[in-house]
C-alpha cells in the first residue's frame, strides 16, 4: 500500500477533463445479453457522455461484435463510440487491418491496451508473451495506430500498479511511453480508496505527464465477482466493505443501493480534488450509472435518462 501522506505541490500539473464523463460496456454473447446491452445504451446516452467504450474480450474473444456494436452506436444514437483493441496473440498485420476497418467505419476512438489473456493462457493472471509478429505492448500499439491514422487515443493507467510491472515507477515510465506515443488520455483500473488515485496522479505529475488521467469507476453490485476480479488485477478491496454485502444473498435492489453510495462518497472526495472526469464501468446496468450521476451532478441531460 503506497504511504498515505500525499504531497499537494504537484496534484495540479495532471490534466483532468472538465466535467468529462463516459461509460464502458461490454459486448454481448446472446441475444438476451445484447437485449441488456442496447437497453443499457439506449438508457444511459441522454447523460450525452463523451464517448462510450466497448470493451473486446481477452485475446480479442468478442472482436466482431465490439465492431458491429460500434457501428451500430453511429448508426442509432449521438453517442462516439470507441473501440477496445488488444496487442495479444494477434500479429501487427491483422491489428492494422482492424484499425483500418474502424477508421473506414467512422469509429475515430480506439482504447488501446496490452490486454488479458483468454483462460485458456491463464486469463488475468498468466504470464504475457508478445506475438512474434505482432505489437509487443501497449505504447508500441498507440505508435502503430498513429501511424495508421489520427485516432483519438485512451490507454490503461493502475493506481496500484499493474500486477505485472517491476515496481510502481516503472510502470509509471510505462505509462509516460504510451503518452509519449501519442495517447490522450488515461483510463484507471478501478479502484476503492480515493486517495489511492490522488497519490497516484501526484506520482504522475512528478513523473512529468501533464495528459488527463481520467478515474475507473467500478459500482459493486454482486462483491463476491468483483473481489475475484479485484483480486487477479491487483486492486485493493478494503476489508469493511465485505461486511456491507454479508447476509444480502439475492436482494440485488440493496446491494446496488449500497453500490451507489459508495461510489457517490468516493466521487465526492476526489470532486473535492479537483477530479471533474469520470469513466464509469457501467457492466450493462444502466440504473446505477443514472442515479450515480444525479446524485453527483453529472448529468448533462435536458430530458429524463
Amino acid at each position: 500500500m503506497p504511504d498515505a501522506t500525499r504531497s499537494t505541490e504537484t496534484s495540479g500539473a495532471v490534466q483532468t477533463e472538465v466535467g468529462s464523463l463516459s461509460f464502458e460496456f461490454f459486448p454481448a454473447k446472446n441475444e438476451v445479453g445484447d437485449a441488456k446491452l442496447w437497453y443499457a445504451i439506449h438508457r444511459l446516452k441522454n447523460l450525452q457522455p463523451g464517448f462510450v467504450s466497448l470493451t473486446y474480450g481477452a485475446g480479442g474473444s468478442t472482436r466482431e461484435h465490439t465492431f458491429e456494436n460500434c457501428k451500430r452506436v453511429l448508426a442509432e444514437t449521438d453517442l462516439k463510440p470507441a473501440a477496445h483493441l488488444t496487442c495479444v496473440g494477434a500479429s501487427r498485420e491483422d491489428i492494422n487491418a482492424i484499425a483500418k476497418d474502424y477508421w473506414q467505419a467512422g469509429i475515430r476512438h480506439i482504447v488501446a491496451l496490452r490486454g488479458d489473456l483468454p483462460e485458456s493462457m491463464g486469463g488475468v493472471a498468466g504470464h504475457y508473451e508478445p506475438h512474434p509478429e505482432g505489437y509487443a505492448y501497449s505504447p508500441d500499439l498507440v505508435a502503430g495506430l498513429k501511424d495508421i491514422a489520427d485516432f483519438e487515443i485512451s490507454v490503461a493507467a493502475y493506481p496500484e500498479t499493474h500486477p505485472q510491472a517491476g515496481s510502481s515507477q516503472a510502470d509509471i515510465d510505462v505509462l509516460k511511453q504510451k503518452f509519449e506515443a501519442g495517447a490522450d488520455r488515461a483510463l484507471t483500473q478501478f479502484f476503492f480508496d480515493p486517495e489511492l488515485f490522488l497519490r497516484f496522479r501526484d506520482r504522475c505529475a512528478a513523473a512529468g505527464i501533464d495528459k488527463p488521467i481520467v478515474p475507473g469507476i467500478m459500482p459493486v453490485i454482486n462483491f463476491k465477482s468483483v473481489a475475484r476480479f479485484a483480486s487477479a488485477c491487483g486492486t485493493t478491496m478494503p476489508a469493511w466493505m465485505k461486511g456491507l454485502y454479508d447476509g444480502l444473498g439475492d436482494d440485488e435492489t440493496t446491494r446496488k443501493m449500497i453500490g451507489a453510495a459508495l461510489v457517490v462518497e468516493m466521487c465526492r472526495r476526489l470532486k473535492e480534488e479537483a477530479v471533474d472526469g469520470f469513466h464509469i464501468y457501467t457492466m450493462n446496468q444502466p440504473e446505477m450509472t443514472i442515479a450515480i450521476c444525479r446524485t453527483l451532478g453529472l448529468r448533462h441531460d435536458a430530458g429524463v435518462a
